[in-house]
């Protein structure tokens, strides 16, 4: 009868001792001597590995040469209970079987402290470390997470299109798409490229958000979220930023603002309950990784201890500020008087900086905090402005460490208002006409937010770079795989 292949999360946590088992895998350490080996085994399925014990007897020493750092094996063998300490259940083998060696000279993850920047010039292999491989777990069950509570309170997940024609922020830092000859394209007569010619007979760009065609949704559908890529073409080269990322933009019909702060809320809350209920143990070594990194820093230049961090989420009432009583605690605070704020606070109508977001999150009001009643000039002109003619209904949800993770907003529902927005901002509204008539027909109160996925995953994994949480970072002069 033919064994079936368990993974290493399952033999660790199997109740079956003294039974044959296979697994297969990838070989993380091997020592030992002519007697017995060691071999440390993990096949991703957990940060653990599992102890193989190879008597030097029963497997030719010329297979066991083959078994180095990075070598993918087969391991037949008896499940016992574990003599050493460090894991409960432990394989003596019978049979190893080499499936692809990995030549220590040449394979660049040997067993040895390396820097996440030398990680990232071998990112195709990065995934086989315990770091990375605890960061890509959870970020698969962020992601699983999220369509769950979506589906679960009655959301429907609207594909949005990544090629479009309309800039949603309309800052025009997009990336083009087109099949036009860049060296000979077709042009008009004033010298402009001509671009009826091109494939979808315009200008057409990477999508930089989903918003737009979502509110189409959610004025039809109720309740949509869209989770998908989004890119934006800045020259950023920096610890927050990235080319292409994901968002997740939930749109809900007839939800003001009020309602939009208590959904992002509940939302946040869910994953980081989430993460704590399932990835523990991945959420335990990145912990232990990041106090070990921190050890020689001064105490109150050490980050928050992660587990801590994300409990200091769950237990605390979000506070729900105006951007005006904000620019009044950050203008009279000691850190902006002193001259402490790389971006000193002047006074109303400045964009906060994240220095600034997180003095509120983490020095004034110690709890995480919902800025409302930004100043128009500084949001999108999609937001709804408020009655003092100054102000829009927008909201940002900002979290100690990181400063803003989510930025949404009630749409502005009022055709004259918002076509008036977009002529102040220079957006052409005979091109958003197909926008402009969910507003003229049936228009009603709508609301929706953004939520960047790596910024959540820089949150929940206590991450310090944002090229750290994605697979394949795409950042300025860098795409590789």
């Amino acid at each position: 009868m033919k064994t079936s292949r368990m993974s290493v999360k399952e033999l660790l946590q199997s109740g079956d001792c003294g039974k044959e088992v296979e697994v297969k895998g990838w070989v993380r350490t091997k020592r030992g001597n002519k007697q017995v080996n060691f071999i440390a085994l993990n096949d991703g399925s957990t940060i653990n590995n599992i102890q193989v014990v190879v008597d030097m007897e029963k497997v030719a020493e010329e297979v066991m040469k083959k078994v180095t750092t990075g070598a993918a094996i087969h391991v037949k063998g008896l499940l016992v209970e574990s003599a050493g300490s460090g894991q409960a259940r432990e394989i003596q083998a019978n049979e190893v079987i080499v499936m692809g060696e990995a030549d220590p000279e040449k394979f660049p993850i040997q067993p040895k402290k390396h820097s996440l920047e030398f990680l990232r010039e071998v990112a195709h292999l990065r995934f086989r470390t315990n770091i990375f491989g605890a960061v890509f777990r959870i970020r698969h069950a962020m992601a699983f997470a999220i369509h769950q509570y979506f589906n679960d309170h009655g959301f429907y997940y609207l594909h949005t299109p990544l090629i479009t024609a309309s800039d949603c922020e309309g800052a025009g830092e997009m990336f083009r798409v087109t099949t036009l000859d860049p060296k000979n394209p077709p042009l008009l007569e004033d010298g402009s490229v001509d671009f009826r010619q091109d494939f979808f007979g315009k200008s057409t760009n990477l999508t930089v958000s989903g918003q737009l065609e979502g509110e189409l949704g959610a004025m039809s559908l109720g309740k949509i979220y869209t989770f998908g890529p989004t890119f934006r073409a800045e020259n950023s080269n920096t610890t927050r930023h990235l080319s292409e990322f994901w968002m997740i933009e939930p749109e809900v019909a007839f939800n003001d603002l009020e309602d939009n702060m208590d959904l992002a809320e509940d939302f946040l809350k869910y994953l980081i309950r989430y993460a704590l209920e399932h990835c523990m143990d991945d959420l335990l070594f990145l912990s232990k990784r990041l106090q070990e990194e921190e050890k020689d820093k001064k105490a109150e230049e050490r980050s928050m201890e992660l587990i801590e961090k994300l409990q200091f989420v769950l237990n605390h009432e979000f506070e729900r500020v105006t951007y005006t009583e904000a620019i009044d605690i950050l203008k009279n605070s000691k850190q902006n008087k002193n001259g402490k704020f790389q971006y000193p606070v002047t006074g109303w109508g400045v964009d906060l900086q994240s220095e600034h977001e997180r003095y509120l999150v983490e020095k004034h009001f110690k709890k995480p905090v919902i800025l409302t009643g930004y100043p128009k000039e500084i949001k999108a002109f999609y937001m709804k402005q408020n009655p003092d003619g100054k102000t829009v209904a927008a909201m940002d949800v900002l979290f100690p460490q990181i400063g803003e993770i989510i930025g949404g907003s009630q749409r502005e529902e009022d055709y004259n208002k918002l076509v008036t927005r977009m002529q102040e901002v220079g957006i052409p509204v005979s091109s958003m006409s197909w926008y402009l008539d969910t507003r003229r027909f049936g228009s009603a109160e709508h609301s929706g937010f953004g939520l960047g996925f790596e910024r959540l995953l820089l949150f929940v994994t206590g991450m310090g770079n944002i090229r750290d949480v994605i697979p394949f970072p795409r950042t300025p002069k860098n795409a590789e795989f």
